[in-house]
């Protein structure tokens, strides 16, 4: 199989367990799951599937020589995410409190109801060990460290709409250092950590993101209360719900999707303003090669460590609904 990646371009593969597992339904389903939580129709930037991503984590594991398994795990990575992605943390849990991992706590119990366990049982592979992913240090590790899965997300949105003069850049200065990803330049490290900011304060953060967030897990909480939708829509495809809830007669539901189909949803009043709102913060500091040790950007660059600290305090603030 050749994959045609829009960040990593041609890449071929050949291990039959990632052909089986790329073309298996859960998998599949991620090409319905919007990366952005709010599909495009209701969204100010495009966006692109929970698939994409996850192909991509795959492939750039593949590209820094993670074994075989752990491209396994990059892939599996996502397959419990819910309809709307983080949406569904705001409809479910406590999103809008700047908490957004609900579906890694779905995550055992979801996979080992698909075929997954099968496909990976039949080529030797243990689903405990796969589905462990302390296992697997490129896949996944807690902020402000790179991993294949923050990497990846952010790369996409370089290349489709920020800036995308960097992302060969990036990729080409990336490193495997004993199972860490990490930056071979301090200049390339600032570079990708202070676009990283940018993708936080001006998308994942910004007023638009947050406001829309809020609308519309109020459209699908509407939708729940009402049982228009029911909470195991969620774990089918985004389409299901999205034509149940648009051909629902409910004034609000229908008053709250025609205002967020407006490109621009400033100085639009939505509530009292007494409740306030937070998306989660995300930030890089990645480690640098440097004489053969590794240290974290903000320890040589005590400027991005206060650019961290004014973004934090900005994310902190919230917006007031």
């Amino acid at each position: 199989m050749i994959i045609e990646d829009k960040v990593y371009g041609k890449i071929k593969i050949n291990e039959p367990v990632l052909l089986e597992l790329i073309k298996c339904p859960s998998i599949l389903r991620l090409k319905t799951i919007s990366q952005y939580g709010v599909p495009d129709r209701y969204y100010h930037i495009k966006n692109y599937s929970r698939f994409e991503h996850s192909v991509g984590v795959m492939i750039i594991l593949r590209k820094l020589g993670a074994s075989l398994e752990e491209q396994i795990a990059g892939l599996l990575h996502d397959v419990s995410v819910l309809a709307f992605s983080h949406i569904a943390d705001w409809v479910f849990a406590e999103g809008d409190k700047g908490v957004e991992d609900l579906h890694d706590t779905l995550h055992r119990d979801f996979i080992s109801k698909t075929e997954v366990p099968k496909i990976l049982k039949k080529y030797n592979f243990l689903l405990e060990r796969v589905l462990n992913e302390d296992n697997f240090s490129l896949l996944e590790t807690k902020i402000p460290n790179l991993c294949a899965d923050r990497v990846d997300y952010s790369l996409r949105e370089f290349k489709y709409w920020l800036n995308a003069k960097i992302v060969g850049r990036c990729l080409r200065n990336l490193a495997n250092f004993n199972g860490e990803m990490v930056f071979t330049d301090q200049r390339v490290a600032y570079l990708f950590a202070t676009n990283f900011l940018k993708l936080q304060m001006n998308h994942w953060g910004g007023y638009e993101a947050m406001i829309r967030y809020y609308l519309f897990s109020n459209v699908l909480k509407v939708g729940l209360k009402k049982k228009i939708i029911l909470k195991e829509d969620f774990f089918k495809e985004e389409k299901l719900i999205l034509e149940k809830i648009e051909r629902s007669q409910n004034k609000e539901i229908k008053d709250t999707l025609i205002l967020l189909t407006r490109k621009d949803l400033k100085g639009i009043k939505v509530g009292s303003g007494n409740r306030r709102v937070r998306k989660k913060f995300r930030y890089v500091d990645p480690k640098v090669i440097l004489k053969g040790q590794l240290v974290c950007l903000s320890e040589i660059d005590p400027s991005f460590r206060a650019i961290i600290d004014k973004s934090r305090k900005i994310s902190e603030e919230g917006l007031l609904i």
